[in-house]
């Protein structure tokens, strides 16, 4: 009986560790750009190697990961000021 409760605890913190890294590539693909489900459908795949795909894979270039950073930034702007700080500025030029 020991052995089944021990391959049940393991496979209760496999089961953890595949949900947490479908969230976080979740998290990272949104943050660059390509929406929730793509991370999602890539972690619930390839579970931890999919953050590090996700880490390495370019951003878009209007995306929350470029204008605010990986993790976001203090100042409280959003993301549409952002980008219309962008444009004006490019508009400037």
């Amino acid at each position: 009986m020991t052995v089944i409760a021990l391959l049940g605890a393991k496979a209760f913190f496999l089961l953890y560790a595949w949900l947490a890294s479908a969230i976080a590539a979740s998290f990272l693909s949104d943050r660059k750009g390509y929406g929730e489900k793509a991370g999602l459908v890539t972690g619930i795949l390839l579970s931890v190697p999919a953050i590090v795909i996700w880490i390495l894979w370019p951003a878009k270039p209007d995306s929350r990961w470029r204008l605010q950073g990986p993790l976001g930034r203090g100042d409280g702007r959003t993301v549409a000021q952002l980008r219309a700080e962008r444009t004006e500025a490019s508009e400037e030029k």
